[in-house]
């Protein structure tokens, strides 16, 4: 398995003295993971290695492949996915994943695959992609998830306080799932801010608790138009960041009934669409 973070030594640099001193410091980990369906490579996608099961799981969940677990037989690592330069014999890198789907799932890879990107960390370029992804979208989000604001107003502060690998190299993004009956956070990091929600609704199904209609959607960013794509696929009713959505991302939030509530900070949030799920104790 690839490393969550690298050391490496780096020169620090203080303008106010000029001095310039060499320390070693601690670096997000990337590597490249290689998903396969039936053997057939499908995406490359670049990562923060961990929870790579749950990434291949929410990303096939997400992209509209795989409706339950019952869709997957079996998901590995490869085994010898590279030959070795220095002896020739085969090794196993653990960036290439292969998941054997049922029938069903195989039927729907064909239309998924065309609109599958090499990165999930750009998100969806041009027209016809984000045409392809609303037709895939279920209807608007049925829910009747409440949650009072002074909470909401606490969640990008946990996932802060949630983000280890944050702490220690400070260039992760990072999604989370809350349960507002239960008060659980449930954290994912990644380089990639989609692999992050991937990873964490990947771990929602498999704990079988997709769909998400009693859960909340937290991310240590800005929230995308594919993100938004992301908790519709999983009905998850309220998408909560500690930055701006984009236009886009609040148009498809406003069309499926999904609560988007953007630069939640300092006790003040703005409810840019389905503000009725997000209680205050005086007025709206």
């Amino acid at each position: 398995m690839g490393r969550v973070t690298v050391r490496h030594r780096l020169v620090a640099v203080d303008t106010a003295d000029g001095s310039r001193v060499q320390r070693m410091d601690a670096l997000a980990g990337e590597e490249p993971l290689e998903l396969r369906a039936n053997g057939e490579a499908i995406t490359l996608t670049m990562r923060t290695p961990g929870h790579d099961l749950e990434l291949l799981h929410g990303f096939l969940y997400t992209e509209g492949v795989l409706t339950g677990l019952s869709d997957v037989a079996t998901a590995r690592y490869c085994d010898g996915a590279v030959v070795d330069a220095e002896d020739g014999s085969l090794r196993n890198t653990y960036n290439v994943m292969d998941v054997a789907l049922s029938p069903a799932a195989t039927g729907r890879l064909p239309g998924a695959i065309r609109n599958f990107t090499t990165t999930s960390s750009c998100g969806v370029c041009g027209q016809a992609s984000i045409e392809a992804l609303q037709a895939k979208l279920p209807g608007p989000i049925s829910s009747d998830l409440v949650v009072d604001a002074d909470v909401v107003a606490t969640l990008p502060e946990r996932l802060r306080a949630a983000q280890q690998v944050f702490a220690r190299t400070g260039g992760l993004h990072a999604a989370a799932l809350y349960d507002p009956l239960a008060d659980t956070l449930v954290v994912r990091e990644d380089v990639g801010r989609h692999n992050a929600a991937d990873k964490v609704i990947g771990h929602a199904l498999l704990a079988e608790r997709l769909p998400a209609q009693d859960q909340v959607l937290v991310l240590s960013g800005r929230i995308s138009f594919e993100l938004v794509q992301k908790a519709a696929m999983a009905q998850i009713p309220v998408v909560v960041a500690v930055s701006a959505p984009s236009s886009l991302a609040v148009q498809l939030a406003d069309e499926l009934g999904i609560t988007l509530a953007g630069f939640v900070r300092d006790g003040r949030m703005n409810l840019y669409s389905g503000a009725d799920r997000v209680r205050t104790t005086v007025g709206r």
